[in-house]
């Protein structure tokens, strides 16, 4: 790892740097997601934009760049987030902006293709310097990517043909799929990924390895949203993570490892970046806080639920298409855990009552039929055989709502 401080004539106070694997770019530990300032989930023409939110857009990427977070990341996926990037992006220097957009995988290479030249116009761009292939989520989307003349062999294309720098992927997989993306590696293999990992969700660690072994770039998916909507903590989790707010925390403990580079910070306005860059003044601080905070945090899960189910992660479980109603009963558990453990109500109830509308982002159903259906076989060798059933039922009653959908849904 290589940290360095920002010289760009952009920043007002210091950024810090970590190279991003075999791309060789110095990136910022935070990365400008691009998600949450746009005006629309839909593709809706310029002219339908309203003057406001365009200017709160510019706004928030000006703000990015002059904190010297120059990684502006964002996705074909995101509505008008590309076309109204495209009117304030051009305004500055190309070579000091790291741009990343998102693309699907198909079925067909050609959509992708054109999908991603699409994309590069509305961004108004001559290239891109990252190229994701958006969502490997599923065996069957990793095939389109990977398969000979797939996905990523025409994204090398676009790399040889200039309008790409270099290729990635993004995910919301098991960990099986995401590392056989990883180790991949017809076609130049993947260069860097976006995935899930923090605190509350550290699953993922051996893909963090695997890709580390293979010197690519670690980017981090939403660890203030899907990390626990930390940008809201409950009371409980405000205490743990003393004196340290909750969103702090998590940024602390995610870049105390050298494997991970970035961050997203999906900022939604300019003063959405000011409380995660105040971790800025503590990343030398780290042994000073996490151990403390981490003892507390673990001692309020066995507490909670117990010394075996606060280590317990559902490994002796079905996946969620291997269970009779499709239940993901893993999910399930894990999001129990965090309502009773540290009184994340809000982030479990949103994510419980997304299951079953989530699509290939969030798989499987919620025990809302969990008496229609026959779990004995499934859960015949889980530690919780015996107690499965109740605890469904009880996770159901606490956590119930209704029915959620994506935020790319609204």
């Amino acid at each position: 790892m290589v940290e360095s401080k920002n010289d760009s004539p952009y920043t007002k106070r210091t950024m810090i740097y970590r190279r991003f694997g075999r791309t060789e770019y110095q990136m910022p530990i935070f990365s400008c997601g691009g998600m949450r300032y746009q005006f629309s989930w839909q593709d809706v023409p310029l002219d339908e934009i309203p003057q406001e939110n365009q200017d709160n857009l510019e706004a928030t990427i000006r703000r990015s760049v002059a904190l010297g977070i120059n990684h502006i990341e964002t996705a074909r996926g995101y509505g008008s987030s590309e076309r109204q990037l495209g009117l304030i992006l051009p305004t500055f220097d190309r070579k000091k902006l790291i741009i990343q957009t998102k693309i699907a995988p198909h079925a067909d290479p050609k959509v992708f293709v054109a999908q991603f030249h699409e994309s590069l116009e509305r961004l108004q761009l001559e290239y891109v310097d990252l190229l994701g292939i958006h969502g490997i989520n599923t065996h069957e989307r990793l095939w389109w990517s990977i398969r000979p003349g797939g996905c990523l062999a025409a994204a090398r294309q676009l790399v040889d043909e200039g309008k790409v720098r270099h290729v990635g992927f993004s995910t919301h997989a098991a960990l099986d799929v995401i590392l056989a993306a990883i180790e991949h590696d017809e076609d130049g293999g993947f260069d860097y990924v976006n995935l899930h990992w923090y605190y509350i969700f550290q699953k993922n660690w051996p893909a963090i390895e695997a890709a580390t072994a293979r010197d690519m770039g670690l980017f981090i998916i939403s660890p203030a949203d899907k990390g626990g909507m930390l940008y809201r903590p409950p009371e409980k989790l405000n205490s743990l993570c003393e004196p340290l707010h909750p969103l702090l925390f998590n940024c602390l403990f995610c870049l105390a490892r050298p494997e991970i580079h970035t961050l997203s910070l999906g900022a939604s306005c300019p003063e959405d970046f000011d409380l995660q860059l105040q971790t800025l003044s503590h990343l030398d601080q780290t042994q000073e806080f996490l151990p403390t905070i981490q003892s507390r945090l673990e001692e309020a899960m066995r507490r909670a639920v117990g010394q075996e189910m606060a280590h317990y992660e559902g490994e002796d479980l079905p996946a969620w298409h291997d269970t009779p109603g499709y239940l993901n009963l893993p999910i399930i558990l894990w999001l129990r855990k965090l309502a009773l453990g540290y009184d994340m109500l809000e982030y479990a109830r949103m994510r419980y009552n997304l299951l079953g509308n989530g699509g290939h982002w969030f798989p499987g159903l919620n025990a809302a039929q969990i008496d229609s259906v026959d779990l004995t076989a499934a859960i015949a060798d889980s530690a919780y055989a015996d107690t499965m059933i109740d605890l469904l039922r009880q996770t159901h009653a606490m956590l119930y709502e209704q029915p959620q959908t994506r935020l790319s849904q609204s």
